[in-house]
Protein backbone atom coordinates (compact mmCIF):
# COMPACT_ATOMS: atom_id res chain seq x y z
CA UNK A 1 0.00 0.00 0.00
CA UNK A 2 1.38 3.72 -0.89
CA UNK A 3 1.32 6.05 2.19
CA UNK A 4 -1.50 7.90 0.20
CA UNK A 5 -3.95 5.06 0.03
CA UNK A 6 -7.20 6.33 2.41
CA UNK A 7 -5.29 9.08 4.39
CA UNK A 8 -6.96 12.34 3.71
CA UNK A 9 -5.22 15.56 2.32
CA UNK A 10 -6.17 18.89 2.80
CA UNK A 11 -5.16 21.20 -0.17
CA UNK A 12 -5.80 25.22 -0.82
CA UNK A 13 -5.78 26.52 -4.11
CA UNK A 14 -6.81 23.53 -5.61
CA UNK A 15 -9.38 24.38 -8.65
CA UNK A 16 -6.33 25.07 -10.92
CA UNK A 17 -2.85 24.86 -11.40
CA UNK A 18 -0.38 22.63 -8.67
CA UNK A 19 -3.50 22.26 -6.21
CA UNK A 20 -5.07 20.89 -9.09
CA UNK A 21 -2.58 18.59 -10.46
CA UNK A 22 -1.69 17.63 -6.57
CA UNK A 23 -5.33 16.60 -6.17
CA UNK A 24 -5.64 14.33 -9.05
CA UNK A 25 -2.40 12.69 -8.25
CA UNK A 26 -3.49 12.38 -4.72
CA UNK A 27 -6.56 10.86 -5.94
CA UNK A 28 -5.32 8.62 -8.27
CA UNK A 29 -3.43 6.52 -5.14
CA UNK A 30 -6.70 6.40 -3.43
CA UNK A 31 -6.66 9.60 -1.21
CA UNK A 32 -9.61 10.93 0.09
CA UNK A 33 -9.23 14.35 -0.25
CA UNK A 34 -10.78 18.03 1.57
CA UNK A 35 -10.27 21.01 -1.57
CA UNK A 36 -10.96 25.01 -1.16
CA UNK A 37 -10.59 27.50 -3.24
CA UNK A 38 -12.17 30.42 -4.29
CA UNK A 39 -13.32 29.23 -7.74
CA UNK A 40 -16.15 27.25 -6.94
CA UNK A 41 -16.57 25.84 -10.38
CA UNK A 42 -13.42 24.83 -11.01
CA UNK A 43 -13.62 23.04 -7.38
CA UNK A 44 -17.03 21.60 -9.02
CA UNK A 45 -15.70 20.18 -12.03
CA UNK A 46 -12.17 18.75 -9.49
CA UNK A 47 -14.74 17.28 -7.46
CA UNK A 48 -16.93 15.03 -10.07
CA UNK A 49 -13.31 13.73 -11.77
CA UNK A 50 -11.96 13.13 -8.39
CA UNK A 51 -14.94 10.97 -6.98
CA UNK A 52 -14.57 9.20 -10.25
CA UNK A 53 -11.60 7.79 -9.11
CA UNK A 54 -13.37 6.16 -5.87
CA UNK A 55 -12.63 8.65 -3.20
CA UNK A 56 -14.40 10.92 -0.91
CA UNK A 57 -13.95 14.61 -2.20
CA UNK A 58 -15.34 18.09 0.28
CA UNK A 59 -15.15 20.85 -1.64
CA UNK A 60 -15.83 24.46 0.41
CA UNK A 61 -15.31 28.55 -1.21
CA UNK A 62 -12.64 29.68 1.24
CA UNK A 63 -11.13 33.30 1.13
CA UNK A 64 -7.85 31.99 3.42
CA UNK A 65 -7.04 35.32 4.53
CA UNK A 66 -10.20 34.49 6.73
CA UNK A 67 -9.24 33.24 10.03
CA UNK A 68 -12.65 32.30 11.35
CA UNK A 69 -13.38 30.45 7.80
CA UNK A 70 -10.43 28.57 7.63
CA UNK A 71 -11.07 27.66 11.27
CA UNK A 72 -14.70 26.42 10.55
CA UNK A 73 -12.82 24.73 7.36
CA UNK A 74 -10.92 22.84 9.74
CA UNK A 75 -14.04 21.57 11.65
CA UNK A 76 -16.47 20.89 8.82
CA UNK A 77 -13.39 18.07 7.18
CA UNK A 78 -12.67 16.87 10.78
CA UNK A 79 -16.23 15.77 11.13
CA UNK A 80 -16.50 14.29 7.61
CA UNK A 81 -12.65 12.62 7.76
CA UNK A 82 -11.90 11.91 11.39
CA UNK A 83 -8.24 11.78 10.90
CA UNK A 84 -6.10 14.23 8.63
CA UNK A 85 -2.70 13.60 7.34
CA UNK A 86 -2.03 15.90 4.55
CA UNK A 87 -2.32 19.47 4.84
CA UNK A 88 -1.04 21.62 1.23
CA UNK A 89 -1.38 25.46 1.77
CA UNK A 90 -0.86 26.25 -1.51
CA UNK A 91 -3.03 29.55 -2.44
CA UNK A 92 -1.89 32.22 -3.60
CA UNK A 93 -2.03 35.52 -6.14
CA UNK A 94 0.79 37.84 -7.70
CA UNK A 95 1.13 41.45 -7.56
CA UNK A 96 3.59 43.21 -10.07
CA UNK A 97 4.29 47.15 -9.28
CA UNK A 98 7.32 49.48 -7.75
CA UNK A 99 7.55 49.50 -3.74
CA UNK A 100 7.60 52.97 -4.40
CA UNK A 101 4.42 52.89 -5.98
CA UNK A 102 2.13 50.28 -5.12
CA UNK A 103 -0.80 50.73 -2.35
CA UNK A 104 -0.36 49.39 0.84
CA UNK A 105 -3.92 47.97 0.32
CA UNK A 106 -2.75 45.63 -2.51
CA UNK A 107 0.48 44.76 -0.50
CA UNK A 108 -1.76 44.05 2.25
CA UNK A 109 -3.98 41.96 -0.18
CA UNK A 110 -1.36 39.53 -0.95
CA UNK A 111 0.21 39.32 2.46
CA UNK A 112 -3.31 38.48 3.72
CA UNK A 113 -3.18 35.00 0.98
CA UNK A 114 -0.38 34.33 0.40
CA UNK A 115 1.63 34.53 3.82
CA UNK A 116 -1.65 34.69 6.40
CA UNK A 117 -3.43 31.88 4.60
CA UNK A 118 -0.51 29.59 5.20
CA UNK A 119 -0.73 30.79 9.01
CA UNK A 120 -4.42 30.55 9.13
CA UNK A 121 -4.11 26.68 7.52
CA UNK A 122 -1.73 25.58 9.94
CA UNK A 123 -2.83 27.25 12.84
CA UNK A 124 -6.24 25.61 11.85
CA UNK A 125 -5.34 22.09 11.38
CA UNK A 126 -2.32 21.81 13.31
CA UNK A 127 -4.16 19.92 16.37
CA UNK A 128 -5.80 17.41 14.19
CA UNK A 129 -2.47 16.30 12.45
CA UNK A 130 -0.94 16.11 15.53
CA UNK A 131 -3.49 13.62 16.84
CA UNK A 132 -2.62 11.32 13.46
CA UNK A 133 -0.22 8.53 13.40
CA UNK A 134 1.61 10.03 10.40
CA UNK A 135 0.81 13.49 8.98
CA UNK A 136 2.54 16.53 6.95
CA UNK A 137 2.32 20.38 6.88
CA UNK A 138 3.48 20.83 2.96
CA UNK A 139 3.81 24.75 2.53
CA UNK A 140 4.34 26.45 -0.88
CA UNK A 141 6.34 29.03 -1.14
CA UNK A 142 8.18 29.77 -4.21
CA UNK A 143 11.62 30.18 -6.27
CA UNK A 144 11.15 33.98 -5.33
CA UNK A 145 11.35 32.87 -1.81
CA UNK A 146 14.83 31.84 -2.54
CA UNK A 147 16.23 34.93 -4.49
CA UNK A 148 14.02 38.56 -5.88
CA UNK A 149 13.64 40.05 -8.55
CA UNK A 150 12.32 43.79 -9.31
CA UNK A 151 8.72 45.23 -9.23
CA UNK A 152 7.61 42.25 -7.15
CA UNK A 153 8.83 43.04 -3.33
CA UNK A 154 5.34 42.00 -2.04
CA UNK A 155 5.17 38.70 -3.38
CA UNK A 156 9.08 38.45 -2.70
CA UNK A 157 8.17 39.15 0.42
CA UNK A 158 5.08 36.77 1.02
CA UNK A 159 7.27 33.65 -0.36
CA UNK A 160 10.53 34.66 1.71
CA UNK A 161 8.12 34.90 4.75
CA UNK A 162 6.45 31.40 4.44
CA UNK A 163 10.06 29.98 3.78
CA UNK A 164 10.40 31.33 7.43
CA UNK A 165 7.38 30.27 8.60
CA UNK A 166 8.25 26.58 7.65
CA UNK A 167 12.17 26.04 8.32
CA UNK A 168 10.85 27.20 11.92
CA UNK A 169 7.85 25.08 12.11
CA UNK A 170 9.65 22.33 11.13
CA UNK A 171 12.17 22.65 14.10
CA UNK A 172 9.11 23.10 16.58
CA UNK A 173 8.00 19.66 15.22
CA UNK A 174 11.02 18.19 15.84
CA UNK A 175 10.39 14.80 17.58
CA UNK A 176 6.65 14.52 16.46
CA UNK A 177 4.91 12.77 14.46
CA UNK A 178 4.42 16.13 11.78
CA UNK A 179 7.03 16.20 9.40
CA UNK A 180 7.10 20.38 7.71
CA UNK A 181 7.85 20.67 3.88
CA UNK A 182 8.60 24.29 2.28
CA UNK A 183 8.47 24.10 -1.96
CA UNK A 184 10.22 26.37 -4.02
CA UNK A 185 8.62 25.73 -7.84
CA UNK A 186 10.48 27.77 -10.51
CA UNK A 187 8.32 29.07 -13.67
CA UNK A 188 5.15 26.25 -13.43
CA UNK A 189 2.76 26.88 -16.25
CA UNK A 190 -0.09 28.01 -13.93
CA UNK A 191 -2.78 30.97 -14.38
CA UNK A 192 -1.19 32.48 -11.21
CA UNK A 193 0.87 35.12 -13.62
CA UNK A 194 -2.59 35.15 -15.81
CA UNK A 195 -4.48 36.42 -12.76
CA UNK A 196 -1.45 38.83 -11.70
CA UNK A 197 -2.45 41.76 -10.57
CA UNK A 198 -0.41 44.53 -12.95
CA UNK A 199 -0.19 48.20 -11.59
CA UNK A 200 3.00 49.19 -12.29
CA UNK A 201 3.88 51.78 -14.99
CA UNK A 202 6.95 50.69 -16.70
CA UNK A 203 5.91 47.23 -17.57
CA UNK A 204 2.52 45.98 -19.22
CA UNK A 205 0.61 42.27 -18.62
CA UNK A 206 1.36 41.31 -21.99
CA UNK A 207 5.05 42.08 -21.48
CA UNK A 208 5.03 40.07 -18.51
CA UNK A 209 3.21 36.93 -19.78
CA UNK A 210 5.23 36.97 -23.00
CA UNK A 211 8.26 36.93 -20.51
CA UNK A 212 6.87 34.08 -18.16
CA UNK A 213 5.38 31.90 -20.49
CA UNK A 214 8.99 31.73 -22.52
CA UNK A 215 10.53 30.64 -19.00
CA UNK A 216 7.25 28.53 -17.24
CA UNK A 217 9.02 25.03 -18.19
CA UNK A 218 7.28 22.92 -15.72
CA UNK A 219 3.67 21.56 -15.82
CA UNK A 220 1.39 21.54 -13.01
CA UNK A 221 1.28 17.79 -12.99
CA UNK A 222 5.37 18.12 -13.07
CA UNK A 223 5.24 19.93 -10.00
CA UNK A 224 3.17 17.91 -8.16
CA UNK A 225 4.93 14.79 -8.74
CA UNK A 226 7.66 16.36 -7.70
CA UNK A 227 6.58 17.99 -4.45
CA UNK A 228 5.24 14.61 -3.50
CA UNK A 229 8.10 12.83 -4.30
CA UNK A 230 9.81 15.52 -1.69
CA UNK A 231 6.91 14.74 0.66
CA UNK A 232 7.94 11.17 0.55
CA UNK A 233 11.43 11.70 1.14
CA UNK A 234 10.76 14.06 3.83
CA UNK A 235 13.16 16.35 2.14
CA UNK A 236 12.77 19.98 4.56
CA UNK A 237 12.75 22.07 0.90
CA UNK A 238 11.62 20.95 -2.35
CA UNK A 239 12.95 22.51 -5.15
CA UNK A 240 10.35 22.24 -8.52
CA UNK A 241 11.70 22.52 -11.42
CA UNK A 242 15.05 22.45 -13.23
CA UNK A 243 14.70 26.54 -13.00
CA UNK A 244 14.72 26.57 -9.29
CA UNK A 245 17.44 24.22 -9.04
CA UNK A 246 19.88 25.98 -10.91
CA UNK A 247 18.87 29.63 -9.82
CA UNK A 248 19.00 28.35 -5.98
CA UNK A 249 22.80 26.95 -7.03
CA UNK A 250 23.80 30.93 -8.57
CA UNK A 251 21.93 32.60 -5.51
CA UNK A 252 24.21 30.87 -3.02
CA UNK A 253 27.45 31.22 -4.92
CA UNK A 254 27.03 34.55 -5.47
CA UNK A 255 24.76 36.35 -2.25
CA UNK A 256 25.87 39.79 -3.45
CA UNK A 257 25.96 40.01 -6.91
CA UNK A 258 23.00 37.44 -8.22
CA UNK A 259 20.81 40.45 -9.29
CA UNK A 260 23.80 41.79 -11.71
CA UNK A 261 24.83 37.83 -13.28
CA UNK A 262 21.67 37.66 -14.04
CA UNK A 263 20.44 40.69 -15.70
CA UNK A 264 17.62 41.47 -13.02
CA UNK A 265 18.70 45.35 -12.93
CA UNK A 266 18.89 45.66 -16.68
CA UNK A 267 14.99 46.62 -17.26
CA UNK A 268 15.34 48.81 -13.89
CA UNK A 269 18.12 50.88 -15.65
CA UNK A 270 16.77 51.18 -19.21
CA UNK A 271 13.23 52.34 -17.80
CA UNK A 272 14.83 54.79 -15.56
CA UNK A 273 17.00 56.14 -18.68
CA UNK A 274 14.41 56.19 -20.74
CA UNK A 275 12.95 58.69 -17.98
CA UNK A 276 15.45 60.69 -17.38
Amino acid sequence: MNQYENSVAVITGAASGIGLALASRLAEQGCHLALADRDINGLEAAKQHIEALGVRCLIEDLDVADNSAFLAFAANVEKEFTEINYLFNNAGVSLIDSVENQSLDDFHWLMNINFWGVVHGTNAFLPALKRAPKAHIINVSSLFGLLSLPLTSAYNASKFAVRGFSESLKMEMAGTNVSVHCVHPGGIKTNITNNAKVTAKSVTKSEILEGFNKQAITTPEQAADAILAGVEHKNRRILVGKDAKLLDKIVRWFPNSYEKLLGFEKGVLKSRKGNS
